[in-house]
């Protein structure tokens, strides 16, 4: 049994990061095995998550990953835990473009059967708290929201008012947070700045996010509605693949996962699976190692800031021609977002690794959603024909978009070729949450032992 609590808001910047990262950093302080999740496939929120918790920060993604799965993720992270802490994405019932409840908070609240607490920004309402809280609480029944919790308090009076006003909801208020610049966190182009790029600021930021839940919000009220959530009936997700060495092969290949300051996007789980599939992973930074770990036999490039740290990343020149003998010796190589651009010719004119004829550059224009896709060549991680969800996140462009043999034909929202595949590379624009298929971890480690 796993004490519950699902952190949400009417729309986004309503404070749902603050309280959801005060409450999870304020119940560890206590004593408490704290769990911590996040609706949808942000990758920034949960590295906040995992320094107030000191567990790794999990999504919840029912787009990525499927409905079927949410329970069983959610089980896998919180082994081991009292308490789970779920902080919502976006506005409670706001999901998949055109797919209806898919994706939202409210659903995933629904299929771990867990209490929602609504975040309200209050700074410039009084009675109107009542009405909007009473629509989000009747809008879909099987959400049961057990409280709310007031943010942007001006003074006392104004606390008074929307007390006053929330008298006779029957929604509890657990509780009101005032005004508070410290525990701002910075953002830039892609959302907050990752806790990798600003450690010692992040942890006095998620220091005030406790202390301003301590001080505003009654936690004995909210571990006891955490506590009212039923027993789940699913069993944990295992990343099970078969670990045993093929005969003859004495060490497992060493998968080389890139890391440090410029690639902070990464899931949990794929490192589980790449281990359950019989690989020894070994994290590298760009920024600052000059070689791949010692006998690396592929290598994996998620997501992060690589435009930021373009002239730091250039200059490991060391790195870079290692990066593309590897390529060139067709080796496997998956990279995401910034991996590609990290494999590209040259990002905003400076050189990287050169591993694909490709150019690629910071513009103005955010991409952003949910995609279905379909592999059109083989590569490492998938057989031609493979269908895959996945999610699109980055303000760069890279010219030419795709390669003679593209990574992905994309099926949804609109239909287009996308990314690269030549030797054992697969360099795109997708992150994909490899849980869903965990066939493609199978297949690149597979691929790594040759």
């Amino acid at each position: 049994m796993v004490a519950r609590l699902v952190i949400a808001a009417p729309s986004s910047g309503a404070g749902k990061t603050t309280v959801a990262t005060g409450l999870m950093a304020a119940f560890a302080e206590r004593g408490y095995a704290v769990s911590p999740h996040k609706v949808g496939p942000d990758y920034i929120d949960p590295g906040y998550h995992a320094l107030a918790t000191g567990r790794p920060g999990r999504n919840l993604d029912a787009y990525l990953c499927g409905t079927d799965l949410i329970a069983p993720l959610f089980l896998h992270g919180a082994l081991g835990c009292e308490l789970a802490v779920v902080e919502g994405v976006m506005g409670l019932y706001d999901g998949a473009a055109d797919q209806g409840e898919l994706a939202s908070t409210a659903q995933v609240a629904k299929l771990l059967r867990a209490p929602v607490v609504l975040v309200v920004d209050a700074s410039s309402q009084s009675r109107s708290v009542a009405a909007l809280v009473h629509g989000f609480a009747s809008w879909d029944p099987e959400v049961r929201i057990g409280g709310v919790i007031l943010n942007k308090v001006a003074t006392d009076r104004h606390e008074h008012l929307l007390r006053e006003a929330l008298g006779e909801s029957g929604v509890p208020v657990l509780g009101v947070l005032r005004r508070a610049a410290e525990v701002a966190t910075p953002s830039r182009h892609l959302g907050l700045v990752p806790v990798a790029e600003r450690h010692a600021d992040a942890v006095d930021a998620v220091a005030s996010m406790a202390e301003q839940v301590r001080q505003g919000c009654d936690l004995e009220a909210l571990l006891a509605l955490a506590r009212s959530a039923p027993e789940p009936h699913e069993a944990p997700w295992v990343a099970g693949v078969d670990e045993r060495l093929p005969a003859g092969r004495t060490r497992p290949p060493v998968v080389a996962v890139a890391g440090g300051a410029a690639f902070t996007f990464s899931y949990a789980e794929h490192v589980e699976l790449l281990r359950a599939a019989g690989a020894e992973v070994v994290g590298f930074d760009p920024l600052r190692d000059e070689r791949l770990p010692e006998g690396t036999r592929g290598v994996v490039i998620g997501g992060g800031f690589p435009e930021v740290y373009a002239p730091e990343l250039s200059a490991n020149e060391p790195l870079r021609k290692e990066v593309a003998e590897l390529a060139r010796s067709g080796a496997p190589i998956a990279a995401e977002c910034a991996g590609l651009l990290y494999l590209a010719r040259s990002l905003d004119g400076k050189p990287m690794c050169g591993v694909l004829d490709a150019d690629a550059r910071m513009s103005g224009r955010l991409t952003l959603g949910y995609r279905e896709a379909v592999a059109v060549g083989d590569s490492p991680l998938a057989a031609a024909g493979t269908r895959l969800r996945g999610h699109e996140f980055h303000r760069t462009v890279i010219d030419p978009g795709a390669g003679p043999t593209p990574a992905w034909g994309m099926v949804r929202p609109e239909r287009r070729v996308e990314g690269f595949v030549q030797r054992g590379v697969h360099a795109s624009y997708l992150h994909t949450h490899w849980a869903s298929r965990p066939e493609v971890a199978a297949r690149f480690v597979g691929a790594c032992r040759g």
